[in-house]
């Protein structure tokens, strides 16, 4: 058993789908294949349950993943706590977002940190939302940087608001209600939905999109990764999407129309603390100033 079986093994179970799995780790389907054959062999289980449609994890596959994840989580741990030895005593920041949009939006403030701490080396990376906050809790990630979420969620970390993103719907140029001033959710219950996939949207997002799905039928409603997946089935007329302002890049070909009576989503950071973290610290400092600017 080694480490890139563990991640070909997590992978999978993330995405339930071997191809998916593949095209996140950057290597072959019959790479991947070939891992989860060697670890179920090793284990004398099955951890998937396999049909020419579907991918499910098998009991067995259930009650090994929190072993794998707390596997690679220490793996990471270590290779973190001992790489700036390797580095020559780099120091390091370690950011987490879910999506590539939120990450674009720090640009601007980390080209600020640059200036005034130039020793430091940024590391910036999209994990799944349904992993980021255990990272988080378990310091595999100095900060997450999203939306803040229902406090149901009982997230281990102190939060620090940075601005207010106000939800838009966005359509087609084409679409009769481009040319609208405002629109209400109570207005889209009419027209056909593109949605992100529960796995991939913050818990916030999921609630909303679950008060605009009601009781319609599956056929009402197109599912996607993505916001940039969202945008192309919106531009190509499938339907309209609710997202927050931020996620939505700038196109000729999509309107973005403000939400009535819907309240904003709160942006921010998320981390355990900023003692004895001065990167950290101007982190946050800069990415607060920076949309302080902007506002």
């Amino acid at each position: 058993m080694n480490i890139f079986q563990l991640s070909c093994f997590l992978a999978v179970a993330e995405y339930l789908n071997f191809a998916q799995a593949a095209q996140s780790l950057h290597v072959t389907h019959p790479a991947v294949s070939q891992q989860i054959q060697s670890l179920e062999k090793e284990l004398n289980v099955k951890l998937f349950r396999r049909t020419t449609r579907t991918v499910r994890l098998t009991e067995e596959g259930k009650a090994f993943l929190r072993d794998a994840q707390q596997i690679v989580a220490l793996s990471e741990r270590a290779k973190k706590r001992f790489g700036n030895a390797m580095d020559g005593n780099i120091e390091t920041l370690t950011i987490g977002c879910y999506n590539f949009p939120c990450m674009v939006l720090l640009s601007d403030a980390l080209e600020v940190l640059r200036s005034i701490r130039p020793e430091l080396h940024p590391r910036l990376q999209t994990i799944p939302f349904q992993h980021i906050y255990r990272m988080l809790e378990e310091e595999d990630l100095d900060a997450v940087v999203g939306f803040r979420e229902s406090a149901k969620m009982k997230i281990k970390a102190q939060y620090k608001e940075i601005t207010e993103v106000p939800l838009v719907c966005i359509c087609s140029c084409k679409h009769p209600l481009a040319g609208r001033s405002e629109v209400s959710l109570e207005e889209l219950r009419n027209e056909k939905l593109v949605l992100l996939v529960p796995a991939k949207a913050t818990i916030s997002i999921v609630q909303m999109q679950g008060q605009l799905m009601g009781e319609r039928p599956p056929s009402e409603f197109y599912f996607c990764e993505s916001a940039e997946a969202i945008t192309v089935l919106v531009t190509a007329g499938y339907g309209v999407s609710v997202l927050p302002d931020s996620l939505v890049p700038d196109s000729p070909l999509i309107a973005k129309i403000p939400l009535k009576d819907t309240a904003p989503m709160s942006f921010g950071i998320y981390y355990k603390t900023v003692q004895d973290n001065p990167a950290l610290k101007a982190f946050i400092q800069c990415v607060k100033d920076n949309f302080a600017n902007e506002g």
